[in-house]
C-alpha cells in the first residue's frame, strides 16, 4: 500500500503485525527472518513499512520521575515497572534504526503529559521526553506512529468519577489528544486515537482482569461491577471520545501540522 507524506490518519483501533527482521541475508541487501523462510523486502510492495510497536505503560519505567503520576496500570499491579525505556529510548532507537526498521509506533503516557488529567497542567518534562523521542526517530529516518491512549491514564481520572464509567472522560481524552496535537502534531503524520477498545471494555470491566477490575458473576469475581451493563458504558464513552478528538483534529489541526 503506497504511504503518502502528508495525510494524517486518525485511527480507533489499530490490529498490525510488525515484521523485525534479521541482519543476516544471502546478498548482503535483502534481510529475511531465517534460512527456512528466505523472505525478502522485495517480496513487499513498494512504501510498505516494517515497524516496531510498544506501549509506554509496558516499557517506560521511571514512573514517577520526573512529574509523572501514578496510573491506572500502577495502582492495578502495586509494582514497579523494571524497564527502562524513558532513560534508554536513544539505545533502543539506534538497534531499531540497525534493524532497517522504518516505522516505529509508540504510545504516549497520559500521566506523564498530563499528571491530573484536565485538572491540572501539562507537564513540560513529560512533552520534552517525547519530543526527544521523536526527533530521534524523525532523524534515523523512522516513522512516528503515536498511539494517544493504550489503557493507562491518571489514577486521579478513576477517583474522580470512575474513569470510562464517566462522560466525563470523554472531555479528559479530548483534552489529552488536542494536547498531544500541539505538542506532536508537525512531525507526526500518523495517529491512533484509543488502542484496542473492545479489549478494554472486556478484561476491565466484563472479566475484571485489567484495572480498574470490575466484574460480576458468572464472568468474573471481583469487588464491584457489572459485566452486563458496565462495558457497554465504556465502549459507549470511548466511541464517543474518538469521535470528538477525530473531529477536532480534522478541523483544527489537520491542515497546519
Amino acid at each position: 500500500m503506497e504511504m503518502y507524506p502528508s495525510p494524517i490518519y486518525l485511527l480507533f483501533a489499530l490490529f498490525a503485525c510488525f515484521l523485525i527482521l534479521e541482519a543476516s541475508s544471502t546478498n548482503g541487501n535483502e534481510p529475511r527472518l531465517n534460512q527456512q523462510n528466505p523472505i525478502k523486502r522485495s517480496d513487499f510492495a513498494p512504501g510498505f513499512l516494517f515497524g516496531a510497536a510498544t506501549s509506554a505503560y509496558q516499557v517506560e519505567g521511571a514512573y514517577l520521575e520526573d512529574g509523572k503520576s501514578v496510573t491506572n496500570w500502577d495502582e492495578f499491579c502495586h509494582s514497579k515497572p523494571e524497564d527502562d525505556h524513558y532513560h534508554m529510548f536513544m539505545e533502543d532507537i539506534e538497534m531499531m534504526h540497525s534493524l532497517g526498521i522504518k516505522a516505529y509506533r509508540f504510545s504516549i503516557s497520559w500521566a506523564r503529559i498530563l499528571p491530573r488529567g484536565r485538572f491540572g497542567e501539562v507537564n513540560p518534562l513529560g512533552v520534552l521526553f517525547y519530543n526527544k523521542i521523536i526527533d530521534n526517530l524523525v532523524l534515523k529516518g523512522i516513522e512516528p506512529f503515536v498511539t494517544i491512549h493504550h489503557e493507562d491514564f491518571p489514577q486521579e481520572l478513576e477517583e474522580k468519577y470512575g474513569s470510562w464509567l464517566d462522560p466525563q472522560m470523554q472531555d479528559d481524552f479530548v483534552h489529552f489528544a488536542e494536547t498531544c496535537f500541539k505538542s506532536f502534531g508537525d512531525r507526526v503524520k500518523y495517529w491512533v486515537t484509543i488502542n484496542e477498545p473492545n479489549l478494554v471494555a472486556e478484561f476491565a470491566y466484563e472479566k475484571g482482569v485489567y484495572p480498574p477490575g470490575r466484574c460480576s458473576q458468572p464472568f468474573g469475581n471481583c469487588l464491584a461491577g457489572n459485566s452486563d451493563v458496565e462495558p457497554l458504558f465504556v465502549m459507549h464513552n470511548m466511541l464517543l471520545a474518538h469521535g470528538k478528538a477525530a473531529k477536532l483534529y480534522h478541523e483544527q489541526y489537520q491542515a497546519i501540522c
